[in-house]
């Protein structure tokens, strides 16, 4: 039957013969002829007329009888003639595919109806999964039933009940009776194949597909009723009826689009509607057997339907917000990625991406449908289009942020490289060695090869690789005892990991970043493979690393360009003064910065609290005490180090504890970098014999890892460790001599104040004041340890000289250094430090007469401490100076340092600042922590 737009006539009546009727007066005369012929479901889709109707009334009057279509000619309606009707396709058909947990009960089953009766599209396919957990029910039917486990009858009942309840809540009436019957009627046929199977102790694959794909059958019954009985005309189909596909090698199908179309022309002239629910995962071959599409086939049926009917867009509906930049298992600050080129779709599902199978994206590509990702439990969230380039690359006028959109990774690979000078220039060497590993059937995951030819390295999965190395073994074996292949090694316990973008391509640096990221997470790289189309980038690292890598790269391209995990190693006054400090500059240091500090836990002595996603520092005193736990220094390191989203940790000792520092190696080999104001390692004992020690070597502290072994480590690895509070508090004293060595200076002499202690009380001890009054009113003032002798001893100094002496280039001890203490012998066994201030007035006198003295000659008494290069030693000793020198201008606690070298050589250069205090020792090690993250890639 033809039809044509003068079927309809413009002032909106229908020609029938040779009386005109309203449409009105028509369809009501007419609704029981119509029904009749249709069925009884109110609708006579004949869709050729339905464009036509252009007016909203027109539509309107249609559907409010339930009428998708228009007629054309009074024997249509009035005879019932049977003429095919022809499927309209194009973007008034919208489909959406919902997953096994989106139908898992018979609550998510209406939810899953109130959003297919919301979509306002005027032709609505719905590809549905079976209920959760019901595709492996029935594998597990067939597995037992082979297995001739008579328990298969038992499982068998298990899926009926499942089903019979979820109707029995979801159905009443006609609806429910018709499904009951229904599936009694495969249950039966279900029991009879089993009984097959069980009797042959064997399953064939057409049978298994037969017996697996029922849970979609189904489903898709039960939400064509609940559709139904929500007053929408639905149909449901089984697609076994319509798809064709043609089954190939390695558990994949090809689609027959020609006759899968064919048939679905047939299949909708008897089954016409607006509504279809149809079944996923299964299909048909060419000679009618019914098959499925294996795994992920649900998704390939929406696919394939979208294409069959040119829709407008393919909606996945999954459990999850939409595509993430990376699995939010492993990287908790995994974003959702708005949009997806189909290229960069295709890549992250290649490489593991929980997207899509890449075969889904095959069908709608070819006609540039839009597949858009979206959360049935969250329908406010917009979802991830994955769509052509085009509509990709700008939003609102913008190029995207990130040339990378996202990252993936395999597990469970080993890696297997055969190398010989025998590949060189041979051709069909590369043939040789995939053919082999078809003929075991392991799949070939990455592919790498040197341009030289010399060797070649594959990954497969872990579980393959022993065959893969045995057949390789024997494939070869001629070639590697003659010497022209020299080996065939495994990697075992290997991962992927792939950055995946379209803009790579076009975007210089990216390579560099990406690799920049992995050095500087300490994360090894084995393999390197990177496509010309630039699409992905592939890297074969260790597993135990895996996660590690993605965190770090994820991090540089996604969250900001430096995040760091950070612990605190001794919450005292220094500690808790930076906590405090960070605190006030986070927000700054993210917003304006890029960098991220999170403070992932703090230690005590007794006591450590840990977080997960970073402490709330305006709190930590009281969540310490709250939800503290015993100090454990080992799983404190790891929880800090080993954290779920964040690449780079470093632990900030700001004890002065040896204990602490003697862990400082490990730390460091273990790819976590190490702030500190705490001087013991630095001074510690040396690892080398020096040529006077001939026979005995120094001793060490117990456990103490020795300097050099610890500044080898630093130097080979990406590891950092700063440590510019140990010598002048917040003063740049170490960077300043580093620079200088650095441009090629020769340091002659460093000469300073080093305590800021010493310098309080030596800038206060003038007049009459007797030396004990003034050390009892520094340790009032705060500026003393709690035991003034850990000043006066000189020993602190020392160690700031022996740090300086090894900054230069001298292999120096603290033992080597000689020391002025100023405390008098006979008070250095005192108990306690108030018998110790108690004592200490008897010995002013010494003091006073040095002093004196001093005057006498216009100069003043200073504690200092000196390197000297050039004869390579060092001391720490109470010195006159002139009152014009720079030494004797100082005030209150500050500190002194000149530097004297080729360069400034008449004229020392002087660095001078406060020394001493909570304040600014913190804001020492807040500047290396700064540093730190601008060596990770923080900008400068």
């Amino acid at each position: 039957m033809a039809f044509s737009s003068s079927s309809i006539s413009p002032c909106c009546s229908f020609k029938l013969s040779s009386n005109s009727y309203s449409p009105e007066t028509y369809l009501k005369a007419k609704v029981k002829k119509i029904d009749a012929f249709n069925n009884n479901t109110h609708t006579f889709p004949l869709l050729q007329c339905y464009p036509f109707l252009n007016s909203k009334w027109e539509r309107g009057e249609l559907f409010k009888f339930g009428i998708r279509t228009a007629v054309t000619t009074e024997e249509c309606l009035l005879d019932g003639a049977t003429e095919n009707i022809q499927l309209l396709k194009g973007g008034s058909w919208s489909v959406h595919k919902f997953g096994g947990t989106c139908v898992g009960n018979s609550e998510r089953i209406r939810n899953v109806a109130d959003v297919i009766i919301q979509d306002q599209s005027e032709g609505k396919l719905v590809v549905v999964s079976a209920m959760s957990k019901v595709t492996d029910m029935m594998y597990d039917l067939i597995y037992k039933a082979q297995s001739r486990d008579e328990s298969y009858l038992t499982a068998l009942d298990a899926v009926l009940e499942k089903h019979k309840l979820t109707a029995m809540d979801l159905l009443d009436g006609d609806e429910l009776a018709s499904f009951l019957s229904r599936i009694h009627h495969d249950i039966n046929n279900l029991k009879a194949m089993l009984r097959a199977i069980y009797i042959a102790g064997h399953a064939t694959e057409s049978f298994t597909d037969f017996v697996a794909g029922h849970g979609e059958l189904w489903s898709a019954q039960l939400l064509a009723s609940v559709v139904r009985m929500s007053g929408v005309e639905c149909k449901w189909m089984d697609t076994r009826e319509v798809l064709v596909v043609n089954p190939m090698s390695s558990n994949q199908v090809d689609p027959d689009y020609l006759k899968s179309g064919e048939r679905l022309e047939k299949w909708y002239s008897k089954n016409p509607s607006m509504t279809i629910i149809a079944t996923g995962f299964i299909a048909s071959t060419p000679q009618d057997i019914p098959t499925t599409l294996k795994r992920d086939g649900s998704d390939f049926s929406a696919a394939i339907m979208g294409a069959l009917f040119k829709a407008r867009q393919v909606t996945i509906w999954t459990d999850v917000d939409g595509v993430y930049s990376a699995d939010p298992r492993k990287v908790s600050e995994a974003v959702i990625l708005e949009r997806l080129s189909y290229q960069e779709a295709w890549e992250m599902s290649y490489f593991g991406a929980n997207v899509l199978h890449p075969r889904t994206i095959v069908p709608v590509m070819q006609h540039d449908i839009p597949i858009i990702i979206k959360n049935i439990f969250n329908l406010a969230a917009p979802g991830t289009r994955i769509c052509r380039s085009a509509d990709n690359e700008f939003e609102d006028g913008q190029i995207s942020e990130s040339p990378v959109k996202g990252f993936a990774t395999i597990d469970k690979l080993a890696l297997v490289n055969v190398e010989g000078t025998g590949m060189t220039g041979v051709p069909g060497t590369a043939s040789d060695i995939f053919g082999t590993v078809k003929s075991v059937g392991a799949n070939v995951i990455m592919i790498s090869q040197a341009s030289s030819e010399h060797s070649i390295c594959f990954a497969v999965p872990e579980k393959e690789v022993k065959a893969v190395a045995d057949a390789l073994e024997s494939r070869f074996g001629q070639a590697l005892s003659s010497g022209r292949l020299s080996q065939i090694s495994v990697i075992p316990g290997c991962s992927i990991l792939a950055a995946v973008g379209q803009r790579m391509a076009s975007s210089s640096g990216v390579s560099a970043t990406f690799f920049s990221a992995l050095a500087k997470a300490n994360i090894n790289i084995r393999a390197i493979a990177q496509g010309c189309s630039e699409y992905n980038v592939t890297v074969v690292v260790k597993q135990e690393d895996c996660v590690r890598a993605l965190r770090a790269v994820h991090s540089r391209f996604y969250l900001t360009r430096t995040a760091i995990a950070v612990g605190i190693v001794g919450p005292g006054l220094i500690g808790g003064t930076l906590l405090d400090q960070l605190k006030d500059q986070s927000s700054v240091l993210k917003e304006k910065f890029n960098i991220d500090l999170r403070v992932m836990g703090i230690i005590g002595q007794d006591s450590m609290l840990l977080s997960d996603s970073g402490i709330d520092l305006s709190k930590w005193k009281e969540l310490r005490s709250q939800k503290g736990e015993t100090a454990d220094l080992n799983k404190f390191v790891q929880h800090v180090s080993e954290n779920y989203f964040i690449p780079n940790s470093v632990l900030v000792d700001c004890t002065a504890d040896s204990h602490i520092a003697s862990h400082y190696y490990d730390w460091l080999h273990r790819g976590i970098h190490v702030v500190t104001p705490n001087k013991k390692a630095n001074s510690g004992p040396l690892d080398r014999m020096r040529k006077d020690e001939v026979l005995v070597k120094l001793p060490r502290t117990l456990n103490t890892k020795p300097y050099l072994k610890l500044r080898d480590l630093q130097r080979l690895s990406y590891t950092h460790y700063f440590y510019e509070a140990t010598v002048g508090a917040g003063l740049p004293i170490i960077s300043t001599l580093r620079g200088l060595l650095e441009t090629g200076d020769k340091i002659l002499r460093i000469e300073g104040i080093f305590s800021g202690t010493l310098s309080y009380i030596f800038n206060n001890f003038m007049g009459t004041k007797a030396f004990s009054q003034v050390v009892k009113e520094a340790k009032v003032a705060g500026y003393t340890e709690p035991d003034p002798r850990d000043d006066l001893s000189g020993t602190d100094v020392a160690r700031k000289v022996i740090i300086l002496a090894r900054e230069s280039g001298l292999n120096l001890e603290l033992t080597d250094i000689p020391v002025q203490s100023l405390v008098p012998e006979p008070l250095r066994a005192t108990a306690s430090a108030e018998d110790f201030l108690m004592g200490l007035p008897k010995f002013d006198h010494e003091l006073s007469k040095q002093r004196q003295e001093a005057e006498d000659e216009e100069e003043v008494l200073r504690y200092v401490g000196v390197v000297d290069v050039v004869n390579g030693k060092g001391a720490v000793e109470l010195r006159r100076y002139n009152k014009d020198h720079p030494f004797a201008q100082l005030s209150g606690s500050d500190n002194i340092i000149a530097f004297t070298t080729e360069r400034y050589c008449k004229q020392p250069l002087i660095v001078r600042g406060p020394g001493a205090g909570a304040e600014v020792t913190a804001g020492g090690i807040f500047s290396d922590i700064l540093r730190l993250a601008s060596y990770l890639g923080a900008p400068s």
